[in-house]
């Protein structure tokens, strides 16, 4: 077995072959962004274990078949995360989110603008297939969402 994907067992029954990708984000304030990311880009809560300080240890939240997994933003443990509201709106990265119809592309921006989503990227037909937009989160990360599905490659 390849040491770098996990076994059946280890993954979960719901997670079969293949690398599986969630990508984590650190907030200044987790728990309202947690509420804001359901209300405005339609996520669903999974798994919200808080601290005894109010702060978020971790979460999970989830988008179709898709997983995010978010805290708040602290300066202790391995690795130190700040949030883009801490850099002063400076964001290193952002996400692209699959949605499935290019007509959900135009609901879907503006449920988010109406949250207090700043858009900007207006939705749009890409030259290389589907529809999509772009938008900042109440702490400044960068969030796509598209029609368009990147296949990965074969692999040998």
């Amino acid at each position: 077995m390849n040491e770098l994907q996990p076994s059946r067992a280890e993954a979960g029954s719901a997670i079969s072959s293949g690398p599986v990708f969630c990508p984590v984000f650190r907030y200044v304030d987790a728990p309202r962004a947690i509420d804001w990311l359901v209300e405005a880009f339609g996520f669903h809560k999974q798994a919200v274990y808080p601290n005894d300080d109010g702060t978020i240890a971790h979460a999970q939240l989830t988008f179709g078949s898709g997983v995010i997994m978010l805290g708040s933003a602290t300066n202790d443990g391995p690795w130190t995360v700040r949030s883009p509201k801490e850099l002063d709106g400076a964001a290193t990265g952002g996400v692209y989110v699959v949605l499935e119809r290019d007509e959900d592309i135009d609901v879907h921006c503006a449920r988010a603008r109406a949250a207090g989503a700043e858009v900007i990227r207006e939705p749009e037909n890409a030259d290389y297939g589907g529809r999509g937009y772009s938008a900042r989160d109440l702490e400044g990360y960068y969030w796509s969402f598209g029609s368009y599905r990147p296949a990965p490659e074969s692999s040998p």
